[in-house]
């Protein structure tokens, strides 16, 4: 409550009605040091004063906080925030970033694997482009553009051992990986192996689950190795033995890893390819689409549909770098990736590794950030670059909430719609959606389960039942 006083009834007056009315002091006026003289309030003063007592502002106070608190629920109601802060050292960020090396020179002719011809790999011609050259965030152009890729009729597809082709030394490998000590194989990790079967052409590829640990007691690997003994496989990893013939033969880092599998993990995928060539795909993901249009490609992923438009903010006391929003350190991705058997580009990647600083546990310092670097070396050292996937090939949950995937942990909307009026039902919209795209990745949500009747079991699960049965 604000208090008001009048101290002056003259106060009111204008300035020149004041000096016409003011009269001269007389001798016995009391002066200013005597007791009994109380001067006026000086006629420039306001003639209002507001006081804002102590019990007024903790009021103001309560009734702000209330209101911001009651904002902040009404947002979430409509909106779904999504937040990621990101913290990075700026002697960091200028030494394993920002300054680019030279590259090792595996790509030099004297240097060239008799099992990797650069002349066809690099160079030589390529039906599909897998780069739109732009960020596609808005609608379905992503979804659209991911449909411009056509299937491989089966009439053109080269017989196995033609060479020149993915298919020179036989079936293309699938490699994916799993920690044994970390979680038990079961129901749910079946499904990356069921979407497998079900997407691929079986004649022409195969599936390797590699592990740190015996599997082959489990009883739903068994089964698989029952019925695809020429399609699958299951082996132990041995890293050592990996990295022989590369630049990390016999270094201190193979013994890395974390209790996220991140760094282990990114280095396998790595070495694996490099052994045998193929394709690499995280346990989490989902296989939609045959991946063979892809294969004449070497390729990693967007991490999302943001890129490396970020907005940075320096803390100049703690030397830091703060992104929001968009990751501009970590715009790539390894959860799908392809390289052909000692490809150069993965000799390139063992040089980074083994020149650069030991990776920070938990971190994709192996994987997304290596990807980076590497890209930045190859086309400063003038060779071009592997291609990157946009992000809805594999990550389509990753982009505005207008336009990517729905939650697949949650149950479909009661409306039956996706976006822009999209119908969730066989056939629709997302159905549609779906048969475009490559895979569907998870992200490590082992935990989660999906609802029933969910647009995942209705529109993937289901299907890759039915067409497992018909297959047998």
């Amino acid at each position: 409550m604000m208090g008001v006083s009048v101290e002056d009834e003259q106060d009111r007056l204008p300035l020149h009605a004041l000096q016409s009315r003011r009269r001269p002091r007389s001798s016995s006026s009391p002066s200013p040091e005597s007791s009994a003289y109380r001067s006026p309030r000086h006629k420039n003063t306001p003639c209002f004063r507001y006081r804002l007592r102590p019990r007024t502002l903790s009021s103001l106070l309560k009734y702000l906080i209330l209101a911001i608190i009651l904002c902040l629920l009404y947002g979430f109601y409509l909106y779904e925030p999504h937040i990621e802060l990101a913290f990075y050292s700026r002697t960091w960020a200028t030494d394993e970033i920002e300054a680019i090396s030279p590259l090792a020179g595996c790509f030099d002719v004297s240097r060239e694997s008799v099992l990797y011809n650069v002349s066809e790999a690099v160079y030589g011609p390529k039906k599909n482009e897998v780069q739109a050259g732009m960020m596609m965030r808005f609608g379905l152009d992503c979804y659209n553009f991911a449909g411009t890729i056509q299937p491989i009729p089966p009439s053109s597809r080269p017989p196995l051992g033609t060479p020149g082709t993915p298919w020179s030394e036989g079936r293309v490998p699938f490699h994916t990986y799993w920690r044994t000590d970390l979680r038990v194989f079961g129901p749910r990790q079946e499904l990356m192996l069921k979407s497998f079967f079900a997407t691929q052409d079986l004649r022409r590829t195969k599936l390797v689950l590699w592990s740190n640990g015996d599997l082959t007691h489990n009883e739903i690997l068994k089964s698989y190795l029952d019925k695809y003994p020429a399609q699958f496989e299951m082996q132990v990893v041995d890293i050592p033995s990996l990295a022989r013939g590369t630049e990390l033969n016999g270094s201190a880092l193979l013994a890395i890893n974390d209790q996220k599998a991140w760094v282990d993990g990114d280095l396998i995928r790595l070495l694996l390819l490099w052994n045998y060539g193929g394709v690499w795909v995280d346990m989490d993901s989902l296989l939609t689409r045959d991946l063979e249009p892809l294969l004449e490609h070497e390729f990693v992923t967007q991490w999302d549909c943001y890129g490396e438009r970020g907005t940075p903010l320096f803390c100049e006391s703690s030397g830091a770098t703060l992104l929001l929003s968009d990751k501009k350190y970590t715009a790539l991705n390894g959860a799908l990736m392809r390289f052909r058997k000692h490809s150069p580009y993965l000799c390139e990647a063992f040089h980074v590794i083994n020149t650069s600083r030991a990776p920070r546990s938990g971190t994709t310092d192996w994987g997304s950030i290596l990807y980076l670097r590497l890209w930045r070396r190859l086309v400063a050292g003038g060779v071009p670059p592997f291609k990157i996937l946009p992000f809805c090939f594999n990550d389509g949950r990753s982009c505005r909430i207008d336009n990517r995937l729905p939650d697949p942990f949650v149950p479909d909307h009661k409306s039956g719609k996706w976006t822009m009026g999209l119908g969730l039902e066989k056939g629709g919209g997302l159905d549609q959606v779906l048969h475009k795209i490559f895979a569907v990745h998870l992200h490590n949500q082992w935990e989660k389960q999906f609802p029933k009747d969910g647009w995942i079991e209705r529109l993937l699960l289901t299907q890759f039942d039915a067409s497992l049965e018909r297959a047998e």
